[in-house]
């Protein structure tokens, strides 16, 4: 059970709000590099934090994100004429360049002045793998960019996805450090999915339902351990890492790909799923990357032209009750990623935490709400830079590793959980 009051803290990320100033510290995922293949193509609309912006790439190649609405009398920038190293607005001419600086205004004299007044909102927009970048924070406390290592390995090894959920951003990231609820809604998965099955941990989650919890503070958020009986005398373990505000790793299974997600609040009612997977030391194959394309593993299958999942609640997701019945999969629905969307979203856009009965298996979803609260407070109240903020943060990695029943979980791991160039990643 949450107080309302502290779920509103957590849930709302609007301009000014405690939540939305704590993800202005951060670089944020603002869309998928593909989005702006080439210079002087189409602009995109962006939506983060609530803020309705403009994504495009100039004549040059510099990437601009800036107010979509013109300064002049408020006509969306998305109908603009992307030409000449800056996006013209099609109404009466009026040009601005990524900065977001008004660079030409037709009607007035040749000699004026007047575009150096006129000036819209802008962030940085930067492409750091597959992934396009911003940071919406004070310019002057702009931190360094972000050192994750997925987008940081060579393209072959690695693939990025995104997909629109509608709900707010805590639930689905809470459901992204919940270990427990994969030995029954993803059970079909770890059988038949193409990048689960086939791992001998798969075996210790279906044997194990009842996972013990273990957490323990990162210096960027938290380490959620997961221990299940593996052989006799043994703990099979899976340990999430989660780096503040909303970045998440699923722990491996055998030499499958390492895979992951970061939930960026679009509104207080949606967010957009960025999900990832790479290799640390090899080329994706071909059939993995297949597999990420068509909505296996953590990926889903979008309605071309969109990032709307194919399955989602307009068509109930495209449930086959008969399918539940003979138990091909848990839940009736196909792919992971939209097993655990379509729940989350049926919580409703908000969740409301006041009616919630918590156990001990969420104690990382418990964990990771304190840690929250302190960090928003703190930034609120005395400035304090949240955790994650620093890129030392980002080098860590999910691990599932079997270890003999006496010790601590994060003692024996520390190594395998640190991000190593050139080193396999921890699986079982």
């Amino acid at each position: 059970m949450l107080k309302r009051e502290l779920n509103d803290l957590l849930t709302q990320t609007g301009p000014g709000t405690p939540m939305g100033n704590l993800f202005r510290q951060y670089w944020l995922p603002a869309l998928l590099a593909e989005e702006l293949p080439e210079n002087d193509c189409p602009p995109v609309r962006v939506k983060i934090l609530s803020e309705r912006l403009i994504a495009f790439r100039d004549s040059d190649g510099r990437y601009g994100l800036i107010d979509e609405f013109c300064a002049h009398r408020g006509a969306s920038l998305w109908f603009g004429r992307n030409e000449e190293s800056g996006l013209r607005c099609p109404y009466h001419g009026w040009k601005y360049d990524v900065t977001g600086q008004c660079v030409e205004v037709p009607s007035e004299p040749e000699n004026s002045t007047f575009c150096a007044t006129v000036k819209l909102t802008a962030y940085p927009l930067v492409k750091i793998g597959d992934v396009l970048w911003t940071y919406l924070g004070d310019p002057d406390t702009q931190p360094p960019l972000p050192e994750f290592e997925w987008v940081h390995v060579p393209a072959e090894q690695t693939y990025t996805s995104k997909r629109w959920q509608e709900s707010n951003w805590l639930q689905a990231f809470e459901g992204g450090i919940d270990s427990s609820h994969v030995s029954f809604l993803h059970s079909a998965g770890l059988k038949n999915d193409p990048l689960f099955k086939g791992a001998k941990g798969n075996e210790y989650n279906m044997r194990d339902l009842r996972p013990y919890f273990e957490v323990a503070e990162a210096d960027g958020g938290l380490f959620v351990g997961a221990r299940r009986n593996a052989e006799p005398g043994t703990y099979y373990w899976r340990i999430t890492p989660w780096v503040m505000p909303a970045f998440t790793m699923v722990p491996p299974r055998g030499d499958h790909p390492v895979h992951g997600h970061f939930w960026v609040p679009i509104d207080d009612y949606n967010c957009w799923t960025y999900s990832f997977d790479y290799h640390p030391v090899r080329a994706l194959t071909e059939a993995e990357r297949t597999a990420m394309m068509r909505g296996h593993g953590v990926h889903s299958e979008n309605i071309p032209g969109t990032y709307r999942p194919v399955r989602n609640k307009d068509n109930d997701y495209l449930m086959d009750r008969a399918a539940q019945a003979r138990g091909e999969t848990f839940s009736g629905i196909e792919g992971i990623a939209i097993q655990d969307a379509s729940l989350q979203e049926s919580m409703g856009p908000i969740v409301d935490r006041t009616k919630e009965r918590l156990v001990s298996a969420d104690a990382g979803i418990i964990k990771a709400r304190q840690r929250l609260r302190k960090a928003v407070i703190a930034l609120r109240d005395e400035g304090t830079v949240p955790p994650g903020v620093d890129p030392a943060h980002h080098r860590v990695r999910s691990a599932a590793v079997v270890l003999p029943v006496a010790g601590s979980f994060l003692d024996s791991v520390r190594d395998a959980v640190a991000a190593h160039a050139g080193v396999p990643q921890s699986s079982v």
